[in-house]
């Protein structure tokens, strides 16, 4: 197999533009230059920071981008237009992201135009553009149902008139693997990006085969992000290069998990749970064979180690697993368990997943007391909890509850209830520990307004973590009680003796 992927790929990350488009998507002008930071600093070539015409808040954001000096080019999405292009200018830009249909379907039924007065508009607006010392990226939306003798040729011309580079849009996603292959190679008369979406699951596949065939930047959002079904996913595409096919990207590839995670929070879109690299699975093992696989050699069922994207491996306990993870797992709680108790332990935890139950850390270390007859003390009580709700008031929270024996009431606002009562309870034992909350889930258990829900939680303290859960027919209840489970696993005594009898 020949690769023909050029010296230096490029990466043009629109996630503050294309990425943003994605709907229930917005960000404010502090948060885009988060994210453009964090973007600059991974190492991608060009930012695409946003519309200019589309707010006043996008200008700012791409003056700020644009000011914040980083190492990335700022550029901004602009139609063939020149108001669209002063804009860009006027607000710092240093490139344009010139989007032209060239579809006929495009053409005709979006623009109501012919493909003529299409070429004339395209040409004036890049010259205009350079006459405004933008550099300018000339790119055909719909590029993969166009007439590519059509194409060529505004793209052609448009290289004449002084753009610097072009881009293939695949717009719908209706490309293939071994269409790009065919497609690409007639268009490398100046620099060429793939801009790919994942409408059919083609976006990775198909940005990989534009680049083999020659394109030298690849347009991505981080995790994936964008209209419909997103946009090739940065983390994605980086890692396929560097691990299947050799390249230096010059990606900063331990920065992806801490970028992706960013992302999520400001844009609020949550990370599916199986998605490669950064999805919550990506590294978490349960499976018997599996886990005791990767125990002993991590490759034996990793294509890549965890650290290389700013990750750590997780073996998670549940029905599947078989003795070695649930005793390296006790091992990391401080237990040690004797042949007999780690048989009956791994057989209790096996009850617990067969009546379709999460297994959590709490779990394990209550059933790891019970078996070994270890006297489990927990350092905090629940005495009682106020919530304050409704539509004209803020959500408050007061709790009074015994740490260490010591009576203590705390309280907090949210913005909810249950984010006010948990706020409460981390004030409450902020004296002997400040906890995080890392992650929480809530699932329904039965049906209708009464339904039980279980809710699980990760919360961590000192770089130690742990998982656990409560389930009651009350949400905020059942997170109360997730919390303090969590809160006595995390802050029980590290000194104390857990590997043998009490007796």
């Amino acid at each position: 197999m020949i690769v023909l992927f050029g010296e230096s790929i490029r990466f043009f990350d629109t996630t503050l533009r294309d990425g943003e488009q994605t709907p229930g998507v917005c960000l404010t002008p502090a948060e885009k230059l988060e994210i453009a930071t964090h973007l600059a600093d991974v190492g991608v070539h060009v930012i695409e920071a946003g519309s200019a015409a589309a707010s006043l808040g996008e200008r700012q954001s791409i003056r700020a981008i644009a000011d914040a000096g980083l190492a990335a080019e700022t550029c901004t999405y602009v139609r063939a237009l020149a108001q669209d292009i002063d804009l860009a200018a006027d607000a710092g830009a240093d490139s344009v992201h010139l989007v032209v249909p060239v579809s006929d379907l495009h053409i005709a039924k979006k623009l109501r135009k012919t493909r003529e007065q299409v070429c004339d508009m395209a040409w004036s607006a890049v010259e205009y553009a350079k006459s405004r010392g933008l550099v300018v990226e000339l790119s055909g939306e719909d590029a993969s149902r166009a007439d590519q003798t059509f194409l060529a040729a505004i793209f052609r011309e448009g290289v004449e008139r002084g753009a610097d580079r072009l881009c293939f849009c695949d717009t719908v996603g209706l490309l293939t693997p071994e269409r790009a292959a065919e497609l690409i190679p007639p268009l490398l008369f100046a620099p060429l990006s793939i801009h790919c979406h994942d409408d059919l699951g083609f976006a990775l596949a198909n940005s990989v085969a534009a680049l083999r065939a020659g394109a030298s930047c690849a347009h991505v959002t981080v995790n994936g992000l964008g209209e419909r079904a997103g946009n090739t996913a940065l983390e994605e595409l980086a890692m396929a290069l560097e691990v299947l096919y050799g390249v230096d990207t010059g990606i900063a590839t331990e920065e992806l998990y801490p970028l992706s995670t960013h992302v999520a929070r400001l844009t609020g879109v949550p990370l599916a749970t199986n998605k490669p690299i950064v999805g919550e699975m990506a590294f978490t093992h349960e499976s018997g064979i599996h886990a005791h696989g990767v125990m002993r050699d991590a490759s034996t069922y990793e294509s890549i180690r965890p650290e290389q994207v700013g990750r750590r491996r997780r073996i998670v306990i549940g029905k599947h697993s078989g003795s070695a993870a649930v005793e390296a797992a006790l091992h990391d709680m401080g237990y040690a368990p004797d042949g007999a108790q780690l048989a009956d332990i791994v057989a209790r935890i096996k009850q617990i997943g067969d009546t379709g139950m999460r297994v959590t850390d709490a779990d394990i270390m209550a059933i790891a007391d019970t078996v070994m007859a270890i006297e489990f003390k927990p350092c905090l009580e629940l005495r009682q909890f106020t919530i304050v709700s409704g539509s004209n008031a803020v959500p408050t929270a007061s709790v009074t509850m015994l740490v260490n024996g010591s009576e203590i009431t705390g309280a907090a606002v949210g913005t909810g209830p249950v984010d006010a009562a948990i706020r409460a309870l981390q004030r409450s034992v902020a004296d002997v520990g400040s906890v995080r909350l890392d992650e929480y889930r809530v699932d329904a258990i039965t049906g209708g307004t009464d339904a039980l829900v279980d809710v699980s939680v990760k919360l961590s303290k000192d770089g130690k973590t742990v998982t656990s859960r409560g389930a009651r027919t009350d949400i905020i209840m059942a997170s109360v009680e997730a919390v303090i489970a969590g809160m006595n696993r995390l802050l029980r005594e590290e000194h104390e003796d857990r590997s043998q009898d009490s007796d």
